[in-house]
């Protein structure tokens, strides 16, 4: 069945990018300190300030499963939210699964990276009269403990993102599953926690015939955050995401991993490697979205 969706072979697991949605954000908070005149460079900025922000859900084609990391941001939002995030494309995931002839009861697992709503708004979808249902019905949703326990209890600050509905349906024990820490989830993805972004945000490695790829969620929103020192103002604590980053990416670059993005609009993966003052990540080659 032909599709026009961007994929990526990582040995035998083949990585589609789904349409979650797309919103414009505030510039000035996706790229917390680092100046306006340095990353109005790097992106297209309107008069108002706000940038492009893509929520593209990945699927991972597996031998053994099928699995979804994070769902976008789903059809649940009022006319009044849709017009503060500005939403310029609508949530599509099912119509991309069905372009691959596939539907949601063919997932197996979903791994939200973590409960922001651009991330978790997928997971629960409204019907024509407004009837919540799980979008993936026959998926083992998997989270960490530690974001769980926020989204159980949230504070003023997660509670104006860690919406409720997104979560209504979810039993742990049947189709949550907990964890605390790293899961092999099949023989070639691995879910590891992280915290940073949020306090239980994980991230996900999938490797597969000698080849690797890493989707580091929030941690690395874009091309434009591979600096250690450019991180996000929604970051819960950012002194860890500078950590992380300095920790994780030379170790990627040395594996030659392909770094996957969520909300990018254009550049959706890049083969990192590490520059010539071994210091600074670059990639060897990007994979670019598909027109259309």
């Amino acid at each position: 069945m032909s599709n026009n969706l961007t994929s990526l072979k990582i040995g035998e697991v083949e990585i589609f990018w789904l349409d979650g949605g797309q919103i414009r954000l505030d510039g000035g908070p996706m790229f917390g300190p680092i100046p306006k005149i340095l990353w109005s460079q790097r992106v297209e900025v309107g008069e108002d300030n706000c940038i492009a922000i893509d929520n593209a859900a990945l699927l991972l084609l597996t031998p053994s499963a099928k699995i979804v990391i994070d769902t976008g941001i789903g059809n649940k939002l009022m006319a009044k939210q849709d017009e503060y995030f500005q939403v310029q494309k609508p949530w599509r995931l099912p119509e991309s699964l069905k372009q691959l002839g596939l539907t949601t009861k063919d997932i197996d697992i979903v791994i939200p990276t973590h409960a922001d709503f651009d991330h978790a708004g997928g997971i629960v979808s409204y019907d024509a009269t407004g009837k919540s249902f799980l979008t993936f019905p026959q998926a083992r949703h998997i989270l960490q403990k530690k974001e769980w326990e926020v989204i159980k209890n949230p504070d003023h600050r997660s509670a104006s993102s860690y919406w409720p509905e997104n979560f209504s349906g979810l039993v742990e024990g049947e189709n949550l599953e907990i964890i605390d820490g790293d899961l092999q989830v099949t023989p070639e993805v691995k879910i590891f926690l992280t915290g940073g972004h949020t306090i239980g945000h994980q991230a996900v490695e999938i490797i597969s015939q000698g080849e690797t790829a890493v989707h580091l969620g929030d941690l690395l929103p874009s091309t434009n955050h591979l600096h250690p020192l450019w991180v996000i103002a929604y970051d819960d604590y950012p002194m860890e995401v500078i950590a992380l980053k300095e920790r994780l990416l030379p170790e990627y670059a040395r594996r030659k991993a392909w770094i996957l993005f969520y909300h990018e609009t254009a550049t959706l993966a890049g083969r990192a490697t590490l520059s010539k003052n071994l210091e600074d990540i670059e990639f060897s080659e990007t994979l670019q979205a598909s027109e259309g």
